[in-house]
């Protein structure tokens, strides 16, 4: 058995083998290190775009949780209900990630839950809609980022939500 840690959200995993994504934040196997060889991704000091744009990306990241727990709540579809449940904890550990970049603590907030409706497809729709705004956003954020930790964390977001594109098409 090896420990392994999230280079992205900093969650440990123990297993034989990294496991192909986080299952915490979605991300990408690459993202794993062993245990004694860990390092968050994280800048010291941060730019004021890297900081505004990872309040907005907190912002997006609070809004996702909510409307992504609030469609899990609605489901009928034990399917569905259960893609919801596991997009809002990946979207909730992003908004803690994020949280530790900024060094704030975590704002409570129910701001995207009045989004769902009890229609799946609906919801499904939506989510695709929020994460394809998401991934715009993270693209964008990357190129004015001028902190290298910072552009692979956007990078890392980017590639999750691209993911999360791929299950609600």
């Amino acid at each position: 058995m090896q420990v392994y840690r999230c280079r992205v959200c900093g969650e440990v995993y123990i297993g034989e083998e990294k496991p192909t994504s986080c299952p915490f934040c979605g991300a990408h196997e690459g993202y794993f290190v062993l245990a004694k060889e860990w390092k968050l991704i994280h800048s010291e000091v941060l730019s004021d775009t890297s900081k505004e744009n990872l309040k907005k990306a907190l912002d997006l990241e609070i809004n996702n949780t909510n409307f992504y727990k609030a469609a899990s709540e609605k489901s009928k579809d034990v399917h569905f209900s259960s893609m919801f449940k596991g997009l809002s904890k990946v979207e909730r550990e992003h908004a803690s990630t994020i949280c530790k970049h900024l060094r704030i603590a975590k704002p409570e907030s129910s701001v995207g839950a009045d989004k769902a409706v009890d229609s799946d497809r609906a919801n499904i729709e939506e989510a695709n809609r929020r994460e394809k705004s998401a991934v715009k956003f993270y693209g964008e954020a990357i190129n004015q980022a001028p902190e290298e930790a910072i552009k692979e964390f956007f990078k890392a977001l980017m590639q999750i939500e691209s993911d999360h594109i791929a299950l609600t098409d």
